[in-house]
């Protein structure tokens, strides 16, 4: 009995050992030069998971033999691998990579929603927004409601309808200047920006994004609310002092904006907004 559970051991013993070999090989292309990963045969780590796999095809094993697949450019190989997943993000999003190294963007995208990926959703956000900015802003609004459904961290939300609000602005600028078009874009915008800045009221980028926005469509009431917000998070934060500033000249308070210049200058003064305050003064 006793050498029959020592034998049990050993062969587990060499079991795991070979399935760390096996997984320090898919690894060796980061690995250091001259370490153990580099000097074990992928054909190796290949043959071990293809051998897991007839045996027990667990999702970590299918996981991995469809990336190195489509790593070397199998996409039939790795598609069959990724479709031995149990329904999950990780299967979509390696379909979706499937899909785009076959050139099937269409296809890849809407894996990419599903799973959701939003560093590759925006990908393709960004290359539609250099020739149309509307049809980048429907995109980024179908990844803010897959993960507001997804009940994901607010903060993820909070990013897309910032890059929402973002993409409103871009296509507001290529309407006809003073326009309704262009108006309906801005105002877009500024909605965009407070339903982020709602989601994540401490992050000061969104909250002088908003302001900025109001003060653009001229609701300078709203505008200086939301500098002052910004002022509170950070209260070391140039743009927000220098907005008030802003807020204060439009409203006819050369003093009080000249103040609020002299603070902000004294923080950053190369920020945008205090050289923008800088010209007001002139």
């Amino acid at each position: 009995m006793r050498w029959i559970i020592g034998a049990v051991i050993a062969a587990l013993v060499l079991t795991f050992g070979a399935l760390q070999f096996a997984s320090d090989a898919f690894s060796s292309g980061a690995a250091a030069a001259g370490t153990l990963p580099t000097r074990v045969s992928p054909n190796f780590a290949r043959s071990f998971y293809g051998v897991l796999d007839r045996i027990a095809p667990a999702p970590y094993v299918e996981a991995t033999l469809a990336r190195d697949a489509l790593a070397r450019g199998d996409t039939v190989t790795a598609q069959r691998h990724a479709l031995g997943l149990p329904a999950s993000p990780a299967r979509d999003e390696l379909l979706g990579r499937i899909a785009q190294a076959r050139g099937q963007q269409t296809l890849a995208l809407e894996y990419f929603l599903a799973a959701p990926d939003a560093d590759a959703v925006n990908a393709s956000v960004e290359a539609r927004a250099a020739h149309n900015p509307a049809a980048a802003y429907a995109l980024e609004g179908l990844l803010e409601a897959r993960l507001a459904m997804l009940a994901t961290h607010p903060d993820a939300v909070a990013e897309a309808y910032w890059r929402m609000g973002r993409l409103a602005n871009r296509t507001a600028w290529i309407a006809v200047p003073g326009s309704r078009a262009q108006r309906f874009w801005l105002r877009r915008g500024l909605r965009d920006f407070e339903a982020a800045v709602a989601l994540s009221p401490l992050s000061e980028l969104y909250v002088i994004e908003a302001a900025n926005q109001a003060d653009l469509l001229e609701e300078r009431g709203r505008a200086a609310e939301l500098f002052r917000a910004a002022a509170d998070i950070d209260p070391g934060s140039a743009d927000a002092l220098a907005g008030l500033g802003v807020v204060a000249y439009q409203n006819g308070d050369r003093v009080s904006a000249a103040r609020y210049l002299d603070r902000a200058r004294a923080i950053d003064e190369r920020s945008l907004m205090v050289r923008a305050l800088e010209r007001d003064l002139r």
